[in-house]
């Protein structure tokens, strides 16, 4: 009778889960005509990572495609999308073409317009130097970019106070040469701090517990980030997941219990983070195996990093698999939130996949699209809106590949080919998106805040390198706008300084760039 009761219970919370908003998006898979044929291979040592980075690298707006191949060679396609087309992709010999890539991240290190590439690998990691027209190079000596020899699953980046040079976090996975016993064998993180324009020998993190995911974010409001760091418990031992208190010239402390920091141990797989209530603080979505949590500043204290774990009351529990009937706990690797429907409300989407054959985790798991509602609740539409593959999927990106205004998607898969999806929805809200600009250092504005005012609410995202998992990007910050016709903006640069608010029409790239005034409207034509 338990067995029965246990059953119908479930039965009932999975249907609720179901229910699909009316706006829900349509997507289309283009991988076939899309010329995108990359598979992410490798056994043990490739049983994480996976990823992807899009970024525009010859100035065309679009953004271009990075992706890890494992023991294969990654694959950088150039887009060769037309405005509001279906997708198309081109692969293209640019220097990316390494070997045992586990996942990339964009920025610009040396502000010199063009976005390099920090690659992460089982091995030496390398720092490739963009040269402009999708041509990179090596940089490691260059730049005194220590590599390692380590099995890298992690990055997050942003610029210090005072300084030319990005601080970059690698977050290290196991000893694999502890194959045997891997238990408890994490080996240290390494923070690269700048040394001028160039960057110091790499400064251990200790103590380190496997991460697959890490992110600088400014929590709480105070100009200064934090290093979230959200680690495996699969390999560690008598770990937690950790967040590390950042001041230049200082050595990093971790945030403790007595500060209010609560003690949490899951098997921590991506990061992703939005201000979903409006109050101004980021809320943080972190995947698991079956264990996935949504946590919101505690009372809305920015005085201590305490948090309130609010995923069943919000929807996103997404603990197992939503259809195909396997009733075994889901294994959720890359989140990002994004606004996919552009109602003004971002949605959630996670990765899910897998880590081999685990037999008490599900074979068959559909990745999430997660649609959130005018009551801050979300609601299951991954199979409604075409995206819901079973493939043993891994990193991810929602990107606007062909610049109409709709977020597409690409899904790195384990041993088989990544996944592209063109987002085609016809009832989907108006739109902006948004690059910002300033002197160097930092011309990307790592760091910033954009804030968008519709109505009575303030939309806000922080600029960030970092989150999901072994994926980043670079480019347009987008916004769905509802049925807004025009909008508020206003920027607040990494130094906290506040740009005017100033009024744009939906429906439109800008470009901010600081010091001068108004948004300046670009189009690809």
């Amino acid at each position: 009778m338990r067995i029965k009761a246990w059953f119908f219970a479930f039965s009932a919370l999975a249907f609720a889960h179901s229910a699909v908003a009316q706006n829900t998006p349509s997507y289309i898979d283009e991988t076939a005509s899309s010329g995108v044929d990359s598979s992410y291979l490798g056994e043990w040592e490739y049983m994480v990572g996976g990823g992807v980075a899009t970024f525009d690298c010859n100035a065309d707006g679009f953004d271009d495609m990075f992706l890890a191949g494992g023991t294969a060679p990654a694959t950088f396609y150039v887009n060769a999308s037309k405005r509001g087309g279906a997708l198309s992709f081109k692969a293209q010999t640019s220097g990316l073409e390494l070997d045992k890539a586990t996942g990339a991240y964009p920025l610009d290190v040396d502000s010199d317009g063009n976005t390099d590439l920090i690659v992460l690998r089982v091995g030496e990691n390398i720092a490739m130097r963009g040269l402009g027209n999708c041509r990179f190079e090596r940089a490691n000596e260059g730049w005194g970019f220590d590599g390692g020899d380590a099995w890298s699953t992690a990055l997050a980046a942003t610029w210090e106070k005072g300084m030319a040079w990005p601080t970059i976090a690698i977050g290290n996975y196991i000893n694999r040469r502890e194959e045997t016993s891997p238990w408890g064998s994490c080996t240290d993180n390494w923070l690269h701090r700048p040394n001028g324009n160039t960057f110091a020998p790499p400064l251990a993190l200790k103590p380190s517990y496997c991460p697959l995911s890490m992110l600088f974010t400014d929590w709480n409001r105070s100009g200064t980030p934090s290093l979230r760091v959200s680690n495996d418990r699969e390999y560690y031992e008598g770990g937690q997941e950790q967040m590390w208190r950042l001041a230049p010239g200082q050595t990093p402390t971790l945030y403790q219990d007595t500060e209010g920091w609560k003690y949490l141990r899951i098997w921590g797989m991506g990061i992703a983070s939005y201000d979903l209530n409006f109050d101004g603080y980021p809320e943080y979505f972190l995947t698991s195996m079956a264990d996935n949590k949504l946590q919101t500043l505690a009372n809305n204290d920015p005085s201590k990093p305490s948090y309130n774990d609010v995923a069943y009351a919000k929807g996103v529990t997404a603990h197992r698999p939503y259809m195909g009937g396997d009733l075994r706990p889901s294994t959720g690797w890359h989140t990002q939130f994004e606004d996919v429907n552009n109602d003004g409300l971002v949605d959630l989407f996670v990765a899910k996949g897998n880590v081999a054959e685990m037999p008490d985790f599900a074979m068959k798991d559909p990745n999430n699209l997660l649609l959130q509602g005018p009551d801050g609740k979300f609601k299951e539409a991954g199979e409604a809106a075409g995206v819901a593959s079973v493939a043993t999927s891994r990193g991810a990106a929602l990107a606007d590949f062909n610049l109409d205004g709709l977020l597409d998607l690409v899904v790195v898969n384990r041993w088989e080919t990544a996944q592209l999806y063109r987002n085609t929805s016809s009832s989907a809200g108006s739109w902006i998106q948004v690059k910002l600009r300033q002197p160097a250092p930092n011309v990307d504005a790592i760091g910033a805040w954009l804030e968008v005012k519709r109505g009575d609410k303030v939309m806000r995202r922080e600029i960030t390198v970092g989150g999901g998992h072994a994926s980043g990007q670079s480019g347009w910050w987008h916004f769905g706008l509802g049925d807004a016709a025009s909008i508020e903006l206003r920027v607040i640069w990494p130094d906290g300084s506040r740009g005017d608010w100033q009024k744009v029409d939906g429906n439109g790239f800008y470009i901010l760039e600081r010091g001068k005034p108004g948004a300046v409207t670009w189009s690809p034509e």
